[in-house]
């Protein structure tokens, strides 16, 4: 009789750690951490397989509660260590977790080097608008005017808007999401897994003690779908309590009609996730709140890119390398062609 070779099926609770989960009462990150245990089973990776790396931040104890490898490393360097981590393993199965002011901030040139090296690493930024871990002041995500223990009379920065900063940053997989929507931070998540390259996924998340209530307008029941844009690609932008809005281009400006009112489908803006200048159009459709006061906020995959992933382009270029003359001597690389001697 031959031996059974079967392996049981993996659950949530194998990737849930021995630690206690301690975050305040309320805060988004027990969702997130619940969605990211339920969906990883579906992936079909071996758990010996798996990275997770995170900044400095609340977001950042994410890797205690993982029962998989994992590292808290430091304040906006994460995205260098995850970098390596792929350079030299390319077969493990790597995710980042960093929130906005460890990734926008002191970490906001990994950032943006990470997206367009296309790193295969899914990364993923709780975004609450806030620093929660330092005790309330304001971030690069906080809106303008925002008072905080640092901002005593309102903060006077533009705030960044991260799906636009990847957009322009060359990502090759754009998204949003949100910790309290579990079936769609889900699909987001299965989405970001099967994406060759950095797929980064930007998760508004409540703080409950220093930012609270910020994003409940886009995830209470009454008001979600009136405030929200959810997008799949080759579909309408429709939205609303009732499916009786969209969102149609006039020209390269978005613009909100009436579908009840006499508006067609047919003239509804399609959403291409293969399209850049478009999805940044999206990312940003909620920008300047004063002249767009009716935007909805959209959510979904924004953009996505099949291109080659830097560990890739790194591996073939040392074969090329090593089958055409070797490597190059260290002495001749510090020395350069030019070279001149002075009599």
């Amino acid at each position: 009789m031959s031996a059974d070779t079967t392996t049981a099926k993996l659950t949530a609770k194998d990737f849930a750690s021995d630690q206690d989960v301690k975050w305040c009462p309320g805060c988004g990150d027990y969702a997130i951490l619940a969605q990211v245990q339920r969906v990883f089973p579906e992936f079909d990776v071996k758990k010996e397989n798996v990275v997770f790396v995170s900044g400095i931040g609340c977001s950042s104890r994410f890797t205690y509660y993982m029962n998989t490898y994992g590292m808290h490393s430091i304040h906006g360097r994460a995205a260098a260590i995850v970098s390596g981590i792929r350079a030299t393993n390319p077969e493990l199965d790597v995710w980042m977790i960093s929130g906005d002011g460890d990734s926008l901030s002191i970490g906001g040139n990994h950032f943006i080097h990470l997206l367009r090296r296309n790193f295969n690493v899914k990364y993923l930024m709780f975004n609450n608008q806030i620093y929660g871990l330092t005790k309330g002041q304001y971030s690069p995500a906080s809106e303008k005017g925002k008072t905080t223990k640092s901002t005593p009379y309102g903060s006077l920065d533009e705030p960044f808007n991260p799906a636009e900063l990847a957009l322009g940053a060359k990502g090759t997989f754009v998204a949003r999401t949100l910790d309290r929507d579990a079936k769609h931070q889900q699909s987001i998540l299965k989405r970001a897994h099967e994406h060759k390259g950095t797929a980064f996924v930007e998760i508004y998340q409540n703080c409950p003690v220093f930012n609270d209530g910020t994003f409940f307008i886009y995830t209470e029941k009454e008001s979600k779908m009136e405030e929200c844009l959810f997008v799949e690609h080759g579909k309408p932008m429709v939205f609303g309590a009732n499916g009786d809005k969209g969102i149609k281009l006039d020209g390269l400006k978005p613009v909100v009609v009436d579908l009840a009112g006499g508006a067609s489908v047919n003239d509804l803006w399609i959403h291409d996730e293969t399209d850049r200048t478009k999805a940044t159009l999206l990312a940003g459709l909620f920008d300047n709140p004063a002249m767009n006061p009716h935007n909805p906020r959209p959510f979904g995959v924004f953009y996505k890119e099949n291109r080659a992933t830097y560990e890739e382009d790194l591996i073939n270029q040392i074969n090329a390398v090593k089958a055409k003359k070797g490597p190059t001597p260290l002495d001749r690389i510090l020395s350069g062609d030019k070279t001149w001697t002075i009599a």
